[in-house]
C-alpha cells in the first residue's frame, strides 16, 4: 500500500487537519528553543514553519532573525548560531573551543547550563501546551462526562463478540433491531437488557453501514449482575463546566495523559518484543487522528493533547538528532568538564542513529499493516 493509497483510506481533509495539528505541535515546540535562546542572548538566524523552498520571508531589523514561511508547511525549525545541524553537540563544542570566536551570541559559547536549558525548552514547551490544549478544549467544549457517552466505539477487547463481529474503534452504531440509537446511553441499556439474545445490530464507517448479528454475553461484574454486554466501550459525551472545574479536570487528564505515556515507554523498553506492535508513529497517528476527529472537537483536542506530550517525551530520549541526544552530550561535558572524546562520540551518534532509523521502520511497518488489515489503533 503506498501513501496515496494510504491518504485516501484516511481522507484528504482528515489528513490535512491532522498535519496541521501536528505542524503547529512542532513549531511551539521550537518556539520553546527560540524563546530560551533569545532569554540567553543566542542569536536566531531563522526561525521557519515549513521545510523546502522559501515562499516568505522577513527579516526583523532589531534582532536579525529571518522569519520565514517555507512551501511544505509541516513542521519547522529554529537556526541558532553556532548550531550547524551537521554535527553532534560535542562535534560543535569542540570546533568551537578550537577555534574560539569573540561573538557572544553564538550558542556554543554559552555555558553548558545555559545550552542545556535551551535544548530543554523544546521539550517543556510541549508539555506546557498539552495542558494549555486541555484547558482550552474543557473551556470551549467541556469535559468527558462519566455519565453520557456517544453511540460511537472508542474501545474493543480483544476477542469480544464485537470485535469478532468486525466492529472497529471509531464506528458509529446506527441501530439495533431495527431501533435507531440517538444516545450512548440507549445504546448501552439496549445491550445491557439483551443478555443471550441475537441482536440485529446495524454500524457505520466511513459512510458506509454493515448488518451484523451479535449476542451479548455476561458483563464483568462491575459493569453489572445480569447485564450483557459485546465488549466495546463507547466515546463519552462532553458537558460544559465552570472555570475552576476545567482547570482542576485539565490538570487531572493532564496527569493522567503523562502516567500513560511513562508507562508506555517503560513498557516498550523493558518488554520491546511485546509492546513494540502497538506503538505507533505519524501513519499510524495520521489514522487514529482521522478517527477522533468523527468524535468531535473535545475528543481531538484531548487527542492532540496526548500528541503533545508523547512528542515531548520523544524528544527527550537519549538518541542523537533529538534534544534528549544534544541534552545528553552536555550532561557528559557538565561531568566531564570537556566535550565528549571524538571516538566515544562516533560510536555512541552511530549505534543511536541505527536505533533511531530501526524503530522508524518498525513503526511505519506496523502502522501501514494494521491499515491494511482494517486494524484501528486506538
Amino acid at each position: 500500500m503506498n501513501l496515496l493509497a494510504v491518504v485516501t483510506l484516511i481522507g484528504f481533509e482528515k489528513v490535512a487537519t491532522f498535519l496541521v495539528m501536528l505542524s503547529v505541535l512542532i513549531v511551539l515546540h521550537e518556539l520553546g528553543h527560540f524563546i530560551l535562546a533569545r532569554r540567553n542572548g543566542v542569536r536566531v538566524n531563522e526561525f521557519a514553519v515549513g521545510f523546502g523552498p522559501r515562499l516568505l520571508t522577513w527579516k526583523s531589523p532589531r534582532s536579525g532573525t529571518q522569519y520565514s514561511l517555507r512551501a511544505f508547511p509541516v513542521g519547522g525549525f529554529c537556526a541558532m548560531e553556532g548550531e550547524d545541524g551537521k554535527g553532534s553537540e560535542a562535534e560543535q563544542q569542540r570546533s568551537f573551543r578550537a577555534q574560539p570566536h569573540d561573538v557572544q551570541s553564538n550558542f556554543q559559547a554559552k555555558s553548558p547550563w545555559r545550552r542545556l536549558a535551551i535544548i530543554l525548552a523544546g521539550p517543556a514547551a510541549n508539555f506546557v501546551l498539552c495542558y494549555a490544549i486541555l484547558l482550552i478544549g474543557a473551556l470551549t467544549f467541556g469535559v468527558a462526562s462519566d455519565k453520557t457517552s456517544q453511540p460511537v466505539v472508542r474501545e474493543v477487547i480483544p476477542g469480544s463478540p464485537a470485535e469478532i463481529g468486525g466492529i472497529r474503534p471509531g464506528d458509529r452504531i446506527v441501530a439495533i433491531n431495527g431501533v435507531p440509537m440517538t444516545s450512548g446511553k440507549k445504546l448501552v441499556d439496549t445491550i445491557h437488557g439483551a443478555l443471550h439474545k441475537r441482536l440485529d445490530l446495524v454500524y457505520q464507517r466511513n459512510g458506509v453501514q454493515t448488518e451484523i448479528y451479535v449476542s451479548p454475553r455476561a458483563c464483568p461484574p462491575q459493569v453489572g449482575r445480569n447485564f450483557g454486554c459485546i465488549g466495546f466501550s463507547p466515546v463519552p459525551a462532553f458537558e460544559r463546566v465552570g472555570f475552576l472545574a476545567a482547570v482542576r479536570q485539565s490538570g487531572n487528564q493532564f496527569v493522567v495523559i503523562a502516567d500513560q505515556t511513562v508507562q508506555g515507554v517503560v513498557l516498550l523498553a523493558t518488554q520491546f518484543s511485546k509492546y513494540s506492535p502497538q506503538v505507533s508513529g505519524p501513519i499510524g497517528m495520521g489514522q487514529a487522528a482521522a478517527t477522533v476527529q468523527d468524535w468531535g472537537w473535545g475528543p481531538y483536542l484531548s487527542f492532540a493533547a496526548t500528541i503533545s506530550f508523547a512528542l515531548g517525551l520523544f524528544n527527550l530520549l537519549p538518541i542523537p538528532a533529538l534534544d534528549g541526544g544534544r541534552a545528553a552530550f552536555i550532561i557528559a561535558e557538565l561531568i566531564r568538564g570537556r566535550p565528549v572524546d571524538p571516538e566515544k562520540e562516533a560510536m555512541v551518534h552511530l549505534a543511536g542513529f541505527a536505533a533511531l532509523i530501526a524503530l522508524v521502520m518498525l513503526v511505519a511497518f506496523h502502522d501501514i499493516t494494521r491499515i491494511v488489515k482494517g486494524q484501528g489503533v486506538l
